[in-house]
């Protein structure tokens, strides 16, 4: 650059004269001054009732391509707030495609940004809703989508996979509710910890299934449940995955889901085995499964029982009465056999006969099948009872208790958390054939569980 005498430089524009030649030349252009524009939201803030962002257009590599500040007043903002938020069920937050209408504003201080007068929510919704669909329909495709609904669950599921995040306010409500089942019933719970919102959900939740597949054959899991807690609609999205709806329709284990709030709803809604509203409502559901089963079994005991016991008085009362009869029916035909006598003198001896002969053949014909009929009865009625039997045996705790499990007391207490036990406690631990009493020496908590 050539250097001039201080005494011979030109005129110059200060900076703020030179802002407003910018501002002037932008408000010659109509277009600028109130247009559509579709972008997504980016570093979205709020302060002073007023509403920051960043709108970012990307190409289909993901690069950004344009950046502009964005901002919505605060005379506008509660009036588009509660608009999009009646629309879609979801606040304005990063990541959303959005449409607004608005204006380029220069400011000599701030610079250029885009003053927004209204949002579109439909352009939003359509978006998301078109993701949903393009991935149902490419599960429908490829003959998958109601592959994971038609497994049948196990009964009663108490061996319980758990997908979610350890720190999740979603998860401990969803154990507290099993441990505190009205039933009294233990359920086998074991987290397989996985993130559960933003671009690493997909494939988080996805290695998590892994890891229950893997160890299915083990644990002998009888479902799979995927559970986070309400937040943003928009930390969903990850959950709106194809590759992730394609590993659930596909799980050979029934997967149940509870992500969100009621309102909430994703693509695993539609394919899972079962789709409950919330992380409580999965439980409940596990707790009234079990529930079912167990007073249905309740129920044909006492069914059976009552059956028996109503059969079997029958049919004392059957013999008794029919005991009763004879002698009756007996006196009867005698009587009868005598007012007749006057007129067949001569043939009351052999008719008196063959009358009694008739009637005792068939008294013993009558005892002898309603013998046979109640003990054929009384040992089908044995048999179901048995076979009940079997089965509460086999869904009891002393069969768990057989199969390897144990259960651990202290002061009278079950133990559920290592940190119920310190050194020197005194312990019990009961097996199917006894009980062990030690003392802890060591308490060390399962850093993978």
């Amino acid at each position: 650059m050539e250097c001039h005498d201080r005494t011979e430089l030109p005129v110059a524009l200060t900076l703020s004269q030179l802002a407003g030649y910018v501002a002037q030349a932008l408000t010659r252009q109509p277009v600028l001054l109130g247009t559509w524009v579709s972008a997504e939201i980016s570093d979205l803030s709020t302060s002073g009732g007023h509403c920051y962002m960043t709108l970012i257009e990307k190409d289909p590599s993901g690069t950004t391509i344009a950046r502009m500040r964005a901002t919505i007043w605060a005379n506008r903002y509660l009036h588009i707030r509660h608009k999009f938020l009646a629309a879609t069920g979801q606040e304005l937050a990063n990541g959303l495609k959005v449409m607004l209408y608005g204006g380029i504003n220069y400011h000599s201080s701030y610079g250029m940004s885009f003053n927004v007068g209204e949002i579109d929510p439909s352009y939003t919704m359509g978006d998301l809703e078109r993701i949903r669909r393009e991935i149902l329909a490419a599960l429908q495709k490829e003959g998958v989508i109601g592959r994971n609904r038609g497994l049948r669950i196990a009964e009663p599921p108490l061996r319980v996979a758990v997908i979610s995040s350890e720190k999740a306010a979603g998860y401990g409500d969803f154990i507290h509710q099993l441990q505190a089942n009205p039933l009294g019933v233990e359920f086998h719970t074991l987290l397989f910890p996985a993130v559960m919102q933003g671009e690493k959900t997909a494939d988080s939740v996805m290695a998590a299934l892994d890891l229950v597949e893997q160890t299915r054959s083990i644990a002998g899991w009888d479902c799979v449940v995927i559970i986070r807690g309400g937040g943003a609609t928009t930390d969903m999205n990850g959950f709106d995955n194809l590759d992730l709806a394609r590993r659930v329709a596909t799980f050979p284990l029934p997967v149940a889901v509870g992500i969100g709030h009621e309102r909430d709803r994703c693509v695993l809604d539609d394919i899972a085995c079962i789709r409950c509203k919330t992380p409580t409502a999965v439980a409940a559901w596990l707790i009234d499964t079990v529930g079912a089963r167990w007073q249905q079994a309740v129920d044909l005991t006492t069914r059976i029982a009552s059956y028996a016991s109503q059969r079997l008085n029958g049919e004392k009362i059957r013999l008794q009465a029919a005991q009763t009869m004879i002698p009756a029916a007996a006196s009867a035909r005698i009587a009868n056999a005598g007012l007749q006598l006057r007129s067949i003198s001569s043939r009351l001896p052999l008719a008196a006969k063959n009358v009694t002969d008739r009637h005792r053949t068939r008294l013993a014909n009558i005892a002898t099948t309603l013998r046979m009929a109640s003990l054929a009865r009384m040992e089908k009625e044995a048999l179901r009872l048995e076979n009940l039997g079997q089965l509460v045996e086999v869904l009891s705790p002393t069969a768990t208790l057989r199969r390897g499990y144990t259960i651990t007391r202290a002061g009278g207490k079950a133990v559920t958390a290592v940190s119920q036990i310190r050194p020197g406690d005194s312990i019990e631990t009961i097996t199917a054939d006894g009980v062990i009493t030690s003392t802890a020496v060591e308490t060390k908590r399962n850093q993978t569980l």
